[in-house]
C-alpha cells in the first residue's frame, strides 16, 4: 500500500473492507426503515427550514409557539425558534407524567458499594421541584449560573433539572477535576451557588469533593453566596456556617411543587467548559429548545429508543455525553436510564457486564477507551454474564479502532447487535454522523453517514471540497442546526475565531480531520492538531493507533508527533502491551516488530520513529487520553497541564523516565 503526498490533504491509509448489514430481526422492528430515512433526508434537502420547523412543532411542547424558525441576522451566531417559549425540565418530567409514565422508572442507580435505587418519574419530579424551590429560597433566579460538582449519582440529574426548571444556567464540572480547575470554571461562569457532595466513590476510595470546593472558593470566587452539600459518602467535612447548607434538610423543608419558569427558546440551558487537560477552558453555551430538539430526535434515530428499553450511557454528567444522553435526551423520550457511580473494573473487570445483566440493559453506549480497557482483560470475563438483554451497542468520544469494534460486536453483542459509532462534539450538542441501526450497513471504525438535516463536507486547505475517495481534509458542517453551540461564554470573538473564520464564516469547522471512502462513508482520523505532517504526508494519528492495537501484543496505543530535523515531524507511539510490560532484553525487538507491523499494515511512511512502553496511558477518570500531556512528554517540554484529573498520576513519571526503544 502506498500513500500519495497531497500537500493540502490528509491521507487516508486505513482501509477496512469488512461490512455488516443490519440484522434482519432488528431491522424489522426498527423505528426508522430505509424509505423513512430517505424521506427525512430528502425533506431536509428540499426545504431545510421546513424540515426543522415541522420537527420542532411535533417533538416539543411549546408554552408559546414560535413563528421564526431560524434567525440569521447575526450569523454565524444563529438563533432557532427564538420567539417561542418552553421549559426543558417540563419536557423531561411533567410531560412524561401526563403521558402516564409517572410510576415508570426514570433512573436505575447502582453505587460502587452495590447499593441500588429505583427512582420513578413522579419521584424524580418531586425531588427536582424541592431542590428548585430551595434554589429560589436562596435567591437564585433565571439567568443566574449554578456550578454542579457532584459524583455520578441521581442527585446530579436532580440538580441539572432543578436549574432548568427555574431558568438558572447550570455549569457541571466533572467530579474528577482539581480545585484549581473547579475555581477556573466557577470564576468564568460568575456562579452564585455551588452544589456538591461531601465525597464521591471511585475504585474503593473516597474522592474529597467538598474539600476541593473549599479550596476553590478560597480565592477569585467572590460571586458564590452559598454551597449546597449532599451527604453521600459519609466522610467528615467542615461546614462554613454563613455559606454551606446540607442538601437533605434544605430540600425536605420545601414544597414538592414548583411551576416551571417558561423561558425563550434561546435562553441558555447550560455552560460546559472544555477540559483543562486540552488547553485553556472555554465555556460552551447551549440554548434550551434547539439543544433539546436534537438530543431528543437522535435518541429516536440513532438508538432506536422504545418504551421498554433500559438505556445505559456510561458517561459522567460532567461531559456533554452525560448531558445529552443521560440527563436530557432519554428523559425527554420517557426512557429508563441506568447510572453507575464507580470505576468500570471495581471490584473486578466484570462490573460493567454484571450491571448489564442485573439491570437488563438493552442499549449500551460507552467509549472506545473503556472498550479497549475491558477487551484487554480477555473474553472469559464477559462470558460469565448473561448479556442477552442487549440489542444495540454504541460508541462515543473518539474514533473506535476496528479491532475494538470487532471485539465489541463479537464478544459483547454476540454478533447480533448493531453498533452505532457516533461522531459529535461538545459544540454540536448532539450526534451528527452515525449509522441508523435498522438501515445503515456498518464498517468497523467508520461513523458512516450524516443524520437527516446534517450537511457535512470535507474541505482542503484552500476551502475547496475534497471529492477524491480516501483523500481527506477538514471536517465541516455547511448548514446550521438547532443544537449548535451559540457562543463561548463571555468570549464571542473566540467562538468566531475557533469555529467559523477559518473558511470565512461559510461553515462550522469541527477541528477534526476526516476522509470519505468509495461509499461516501466518513472516517475520522483525529483532531487536526493531532494530524502529523511526515515528509509532506498528512497522516491521522488514529489510523496509526488502530494499526498498533490490531497487533496481538498491543492492548492500547497513543500516537503523537514531535519535531524531526529531516521529516519535519516524527511519529512517537506510546504502547501498553497485553500482559506484562516488555523487559529490557525484549524491548527493542518488540518495538521493531511493531514498527514493521505498522509499515506493513498502513505504509512505510506511517512507521513510528520511536515506541515507548508503559503500564498504562495517561487518562482522565472519564477515560480520555491526555494527548497534550503525551506531546509535552515526547518533546521534553515542561508539563503545564493539570494532572490532578489523571486516573493514575504516577504514570507520568514512568512515561518520562522510560528509555527510548525502537529508534532506527
Amino acid at each position: 500500500m502506498t500513500v500519495t503526498p497531497t500537500g493540502t490533504h490528509i491521507s487516508g491509509v486505513l482501509h477496512e473492507r469488512r461490512r455488516f448489514e443490519p440484522p434482519e430481526q432488528f431491522a424489522a422492528r426498527a423505528r426508522l426503515h430505509a424509505e423513512q430515512l430517505a424521506a427525512l433526508h430528502e425533506r431536509a434537502r428540499q426545504d431545510y427550514l421546513g424540515f426543522w420547523r415541522e420537527l420542532a412543532v411535533s417533538q416539543l411542547n411549546w408554552h408559546k409557539p414560535f413563528s421564526i424558525t431560524l434567525d440569521e441576522r447575526e450569523a454565524p451566531n444563529y438563533r432557532w425558534f427564538c420567539d417561542g417559549e418552553l421549559n426543558v425540565s417540563h419536557e423531561c418530567l411533567d410531560v412524561q407524567i401526563i403521558a402516564g409514565r409517572g410510576e415508570k422508572a426514570a433512573i436505575r442507580f447502582e453505587a460502587e458499594t452495590g447499593e441500588v435505587r429505583r427512582i420513578s418519574y413522579r419521584e424524580l419530579y418531586l425531588q427536582v421541584c424541592q431542590l428548585a424551590n430551595a434554589l429560589k429560597s436562596l435567591g437564585v433566579r433565571a439567568g443566574d449560573r449554578v456550578v454542579i460538582y457532584l459524583p455520578l449519582v441521581p442527585e446530579a440529574i436532580v440538580a441539572m433539572q432543578a436549574c432548568a426548571r427555574i431558568g438558572a444556567i447550570h455549569s457541571v464540572v466533572f467530579g474528577g477535576f482539581s480545585a484549581l480547575a473547579l475555581r477556573e470554571r466557577i470564576a468564568d461562569a460568575g456562579a452564585c451557588l455551588v452544589i456538591t457532595a461531601d465525597g464521591g466513590r471511585r475504585a474503593g476510595q473516597i474522592v474529597q469533593l467538598k474539600a476541593a470546593v473549599d479550596s476553590a472558593l478560597a480565592e477569585r470566587c467572590e460571586s458564590v453566596r452559598n454551597v449546597i452539600v449532599l451527604r453521600h459518602a459519609g466522610n467528615p467535612i467542615p461546614m462554613q456556617a454563613d455559606r454551606d447548607l446540607w442538601w437533605q434538610p434544605l430540600c425536605e423543608a420545601q414544597s414538592p411543587r414548583c411551576e416551571p419558569q417558561w423561558v425563550p427558546a434561546e435562553h441558555p440551558l447550560f455552560l460546559l467548559h472544555t477540559s483543562g487537560s486540552t488547553g485553556r477552558p472555554k465555556g460552551i453555551q447551549h440554548s434550551s429548545a434547539g439543544y433539546l430538539l436534537n438530543v431528543k430526535l437522535t435518541c429516536q434515530w440513532v438508538f432506536d429508543l422504545r418504551e421498554e428499553d433500559v438505556f445505559w450511557c456510561t458517561a459522567d454528567v460532567g461531559w456533554v455525553t452525560g448531558h445529552s444522553y443521560v440527563c436530557y435526551g432519554p428523559l425527554a423520550n420517557g426512557a429508563t436510564i441506568v447510572m453507575y457511580e464507580g470505576a468500570p473494573t471495581y471490584p473486578d473487570g466484570g462490573r460493567f457486564w454484571k450491571i448489564c445483566q442485573d439491570h437488563g440493559v438493552t442499549i449500551l453506549y460507552t467509549a472506545p477507551t473503556a472498550i479497549r480497557a475491558l477487551m484487554r482483560l480477555g473474553d472469559e470475563i464477559p462470558a460469565r454474564y448473561d448479556l442477552s438483554s442487549l440489542r444495540l451497542l454504541g460508541s462515543v468520544g473518539e474514533p473506535i479502532n476496528p479491532e475494538a469494534w470487532m471485539w465489541y460486536h463479537r464478544v459483547i453483542g454476540g454478533g447480533r447487535c448493531p453498533i452505532v459509532d457516533t461522531w459529535w462534539q461538545t459544540e454540536t450538542g448532539a450526534i451528527m454522523i452515525s449509522p441508523v441501526p435498522g438501515v445503515t450497513a456498518t464498517k468497523p471504525g467508520s461513523c458512516t453517514l450524516p443524520l437527516p438535516g446534517v450537511f457535512a463536507d470535507i474541505l482542503d486547505e484552500a476551502g475547496e471540497p475534497v471529492r477524491r475517495p480516501e483523500a481527506g481534509g477538514y471536517l465541516v458542517i455547511t448548514k446550521p442546526w438547532p443544537s449548535l453551540a451559540r457562543t463561548i461564554w463571555g468570549d464571542n470573538e473566540r467562538y468566531l475565531n475557533t469555529y467559523w473564520r477559518r473558511f470565512d464564516g461559510r461553515c462550522y469547522l469541527a477541528g477534526d480531520g476526516a476522509y470519505r471512502d468509495q461509499d461516501g462513508y466518513f472516517w475520522i482520523v483525529g483532531r487536526i492538531d493531532d494530524v502529523l505532517n511526515v515528509s509532506g504526508h498528512r497522516l491521522g494519528t488514529m489510523e496509526i493507533e488502530s494499526a498498533l492495537v490490531a497487533h496481538v501484543r498491543v492492548a492500547e496505543a497513543a500516537v503523537v508527533g514531535r519535531p524531526h530535523e529531516i521529516k519535519g515531524e516524527g511519529i512517537l507511539a506510546f504502547v501498553v502491551c497485553r500482559g506484562a510490560r516488555p523487559g529490557d532484553a525484549d524491548v527493542d525487538a518488540i518495538a521493531q516488530e511493531l514498527r514493521d507491523w505498522v509499515a506493513a499494515q498502513l505504509s512505510p511512511i506511517a512507521r513510528p520513529d520511536e515506541i515507548r512502553f508503559a503500564d498504562a496511558l495517561p487518562k482522565t477518570r472519564s477515560g480520555k487520553i491526555m494527548r497534550r500531556l503525551l506531546r509535552a512528554i515526547g518533546r521534553n517540554e515542561p508539563l503545564t497541564q493539570d494532572v490532578s484529573t489523571l486516573e493514575n498520576p504516577g504514570i507520568v513519571a514512568q512515561l518520562r523516565g522510560e528509555r527510548a526503544a525502537g529508534t532506527p
